[in-house]
């Protein structure tokens, strides 16, 4: 007999409007949620004795866009959507920033339930930047992208910065300048040209988009080829080497997706269907050194890792008895670092992902792996007994959680270890000496080449001095400079750095 206070998922719903206009958020997050209720055979009444409401943070409620963009907003969320579904939660939050937002949503509320705190949760999330820049830039009607109580949200989750102050004067600050530095990092570990890792990076995406190609749900419903991905275009510009823009995620989206969650009692007094059901066997939550600068190493995540184990563990599986993985996949260093870490071969032949990634199916903000836990369910509901695993990721591969799912009932009660616990052993980790205010010989860790639309515009370097300091720094600007990083390895390169105003402007000049 199942524990009366397992929790389960008992219904996902989820919404793409790539050819009809978005009706913002509001209504974009409740009819997430009414697709779910649907899903699980309940009127969306049944949701007003919903006890926890969960939503996933909005990306212009991050504080750089905020301020950078002051769009239109709702003030709250959360109690837009208790207003809508008639509920009066004892719990309800809004998450702070990052894509391990949605399954460690669920790890807390898988949690809550098994703890006797809760026993009908409801978490979703959305995401309307697509048409919401399109209103912006056109002047149009704002007023569906607000409404709702006039209170302040609790958020949830870390809500520390990304990056340091010296690495966003440096340009670190967006994911598309950061990731590749991962990538070619991971290139020169590996020992590969760069033609050769291009076309690795081709072969693994196009596998992505064949997936996005069979969604209904994708944002861009067609399959690409490697060389499609891979190669510069007019239509396939790069972006920040060596990625093109068929290798980043693609944001400016309008989805929607939610869950809800029961204790098992809960489910049996709904008549949720034994067949709907579908059940977190493990699941974990760590954070990398949290800057970027302070890493171990740039090919690696040892947080990946760990938390790997730890959710297999616990559910008393390995990763060769998961039939179904969801890899979070903005960029290709996201996927390769994370099968590495999972012990997954770069040509195991079972998909990376049940969605067709960040880049093809729809990079929703925050809120992606909602889709993802979804796109699972439905998947095992139809492979009954089989195991599948979801990985989250925020930030620059700095906040992470996983989950493993089946529709085989865990034995015995659900407990999971304290994530504090085993934090401490990522937070533990070796890593260099960093100076703010480098000078002299030095020699590239790492580095990418940031374009605009019509031309090179920056590099950005990660470096050793002579005594193996780690820096930050950019290049000149010049044209020829930033070409030749690009057209040969730059991992390793020596040169000089030097530093101006405090380090708010470190140099590196490649020899």
């Amino acid at each position: 007999m199942t524990d009366p206070r397992m929790p389960v998922l008992i219904g996902g719903g989820q919404a793409t409007w790539r050819k009809t206009p978005a009706p913002g958020p509001r209504a974009m997050v409740l009819e997430a949620v009414t697709r779910a209720a649907t899903d699980a055979g309940l009127p969306l009444a049944a949701l007003s004795r919903a006890d926890t409401i969960g939503v996933v943070g909005f990306t212009i409620d991050a504080p750089g866009t905020s301020a950078r963009l002051k769009p239109p907003r709702m003030s709250d969320p959360p109690a837009a959507l208790a207003e809508d579904l008639g509920a009066t939660p004892r719990t309800a939050v809004y998450t702070h920033m990052g894509g391990n937002s949605p399954q460690a949503l669920v790890n807390w509320a898988s949690e809550r339930i098994a703890n006797g705190e809760s026993d009908l949760v409801v978490l979703v999330g959305a995401e309307f930047l697509g048409s919401l820049m399109k209103t912006m830039a056109s002047g149009g009607d704002a007023s569906i992208f607000k409404g709702g109580p006039d209170t302040e949200p609790v958020r949830w989750g870390d809500d520390r910065e990304g990056q340091t102050k010296q690495e966003e004067a440096h340009g670190m600050s967006f994911p598309a300048n950061v990731y590749p530095m991962f990538e070619n990092a991971l290139r020169a570990h590996l020992g590969r040209s760069i033609d050769d890792h291009q076309q690795k990076m081709g072969e693994l995406f196009s596998k992505f988009s064949a997936v996005a190609a069979a969604n209904e749900h994708a944002w861009f419903p067609k399959e690409r080829s490697p060389a499609e991905i891979a190669n510069e275009s007019a239509d396939n510009r790069m972006v920040g080497f060596p990625y093109t823009k068929y290798l980043n995620a693609i944001i400016q989206v309008d989805q929607s997706a939610a869950v809800i969650i029961a204790s098992t009692a809960k489910a049996d007094e709904l008549g949720i269907a034994p067949d709907k059901r579908v059940y977190l066997h493990g699941c974990s939550d760590a954070t990398e050194l949290w800057n970027p600068i302070d890493r171990t190493n740039y090919w690696s995540s040892p947080a990946i890792g760990l938390c790997g184990k730890k959710a297999l563990d616990m559910a008393g599986k390995t990763i060769a008895d998961m039939a179904l993985f969801d890899i979070y996949s903005c960029f290709p260093s996201a996927v390769q670092i994370a099968c590495a870490e999972l012990g997954i071969a770069a040509d195991d032949p079972r998909p990376f992902t049940v969605t067709g990634g960040l880049p093809y199916f729809g990079g929703p903000g925050n809120n992606y792996v909602m889709h993802s836990i979804v796109s699972m369910a439905e998947r095992l509901r139809a492979q009954p007994g089989k195991y599948g695993l979801v990985t989250a990721n925020g930030w620059f591969l700095t906040k992470h959680a996983m989950g493993v799912y089946s529709t085989e009932p865990p034995k015995g009660p659900w407990k999971r270890e304290n994530p504090k616990d085993y934090q401490k052993q990522i937070d533990a980790l070796p890593h260099p000496e960093i100076v703010r205010e480098p000078s002299g010989p030095a020699t590239i860790e790492t580095y990418t080449i940031v374009h605009s639309r019509d031309r090179v515009r920056m590099g950005i370097v990660i470096g050793r001095d002579a005594q193996g300091r780690r820096f930050v720094a950019n290049t000149p600007d010049d044209e020829a400079t930033l070409l030749d990083l690009q057209s040969r390895e730059g991992v390793g390169r020596p040169g000089v750095v030097s530093s101006a105003d405090g380090g708010k402007k470190n140099l590196f000049i490649p020899a």
